[in-house]
């Protein structure tokens, strides 16, 4: 294998390798935001619960008076 098919192939790795940092930071920023989501989801559904909670609670008080 001469110099320049050796250069000629690490050229090629070196664009293959980058493509697949793009890829993998587009997915990690994929993710990262898709997590994020979750979280607000989880937040607002565990404040769904609580007010729900309350009311079931305080519903529960009136019955017993």
């Amino acid at each position: 294998m001469t110099i320049d098919e050796r250069i000629e192939k690490l050229t090629e790795r070196h664009e293959a390798l980058t493509q697949t940092v793009e890829l993998l930071t587009r997915d990690v920023d994929a993710l990262r935001a898709a997590a994020q989501q979750d979280g607000e989801n989880i937040r607002a559904l565990a404040r769904i619960a609580e007010i729900r909670e309350r009311r079931l609670t305080q519903l529960e008080g009136d019955e017993s008076s």
